[in-house]
């Protein structure tokens, strides 16, 4: 990868290692598409959803690209009633990403941030690099080097 973004500027401040990916495209696709064009495994490809609770709290799950958040594993997780996903048009003012390149890295403000269990089962895992187009892949355990996470069962079934 050429272009630094925000994640891997971060990613190699703290000396973490970790592989980029990149795929054409300047649109938002699916996650199970940026896992096929990656040639990645999807239960290894993690999406970044952003949620908002009643208290106004927010909070960040990251989860399988092929999976749905359950929002009430969610909220249960997080200590809330309910948390809802945050509106499209909120997103950018909040965090400083837009959809599709959402990344638990380098957020305007650090949200408490919950991955999928699953995610101890994998020996690396890919995430977005902060920008459309931009993947990064690393080991579960250097991504606590960055940022503070819990793990939780907080998909579908």
């Amino acid at each position: 990868m050429e272009e630094k973004t925000n994640v891997t500027r971060l990613l190699d401040q703290k000396k973490i290692p970790y592989q980029s990916h990149t795929y054409g495209g300047t649109s938002a696709i699916s996650g199970t598409e940026v896992a096929a064009i990656l040639g990645q495994n999807p239960e290894q490809v993690f999406k970044t959803l952003v949620t908002v609770a009643k208290s106004g709290q927010h909070y960040v799950f990251v989860i399988p690209v092929a999976k749905e958040l359950d929002l009430k594993k969610a909220a249960k997780a997080v200590g809330e009633k309910s948390v809802e996903m945050l509106k499209a048009k909120e997103l950018l003012p909040l965090t400083g990403y837009v959809h599709g390149g959402c990344s638990p890295i380098g957020m305007k403000k650090f949200f408490k941030t919950t991955i999928h269990q699953s995610v101890l089962n994998c020996q690396t895992f890919c995430f977005s690099a902060g920008k459309i187009g931009y993947q990064v892949e690393m080991e579960p355990s250097w991504l606590s080097k960055i940022i503070p996470y819990q793990t939780a069962d907080v998909t579908v079934d």
